[in-house]
């Protein structure tokens, strides 16, 4: 079973949000960076970063408990939220108040993260990336239900080879046994 680690998710968020310049990075930046490194952490090392839920809103999947993690975070003086205007649209921007401990996360794990925020803050804007979670998963889901981590892997379609099945199948033993 996946659990959600709260502190590391925290801890996500603040380095994330450390290593984006805030006048090109807003909440869906934000949530597409947290969304993709679970999903391709679960993917390329079996398990997600924080194992947080996601679930489908208007514009892509969101971290199901962003807003009160946030406001928790401002409260602890972590991050500083402020309302701008982009391109006409208002957006938050996020500033990191601290450094995050990033003790619990691995080499891999960074280095991913790393390579997300390039591709997402860099080379996006808000509305490309938004758009380009809006794939096969994403439109099978209703607003506000919860999209599964296995669900992920069905946006990488390929050819099934004996590799596959043997994970598949010690990933589903252990889900059942956890």
């Amino acid at each position: 079973m996946i659990e959600f680690n709260k502190e590391k998710f925290k801890n996500l968020v603040l380095y994330i949000c450390s290593k984006c310049e805030p006048k090109e990075f807003g909440s869906t930046k934000l949530n597409k960076v947290l969304w993709y490194s679970d999903m391709f952490s679960y993917l390329y090392l079996q398990k997600p970063i924080t194992g947080e839920i996601y679930v489908k809103r208007q514009f892509g999947p969101v971290p199901k408990h962003i807003i009160p993690i946030i406001t928790e975070m401002e409260y602890e003086n972590q991050i500083v939220t402020r309302n701008a205007e982009r391109f006409g649209y208002d957006k938050k921007e996020y500033i990191a108040l601290k450094k995050a401990d990033l003790s619990s996360f691995t080499a891999d794990e960074i280095s991913m993260v790393d390579d997300l925020i390039e591709f997402i803050c860099k080379e996006h804007t808000a509305k490309t990336i938004s758009e380009a979670s809006h794939d096969r998963i994403w439109e099978l889901a209703e607003i506000g239900e919860e999209i599964p981590y296995h669900a992920f892997l069905a946006s990488k379609i390929g050819e099934i080879d004996k590799e596959d099945v043997e994970w598949a199948t010690k990933d589903a033993r252990l889900q059942k046994a956890a």
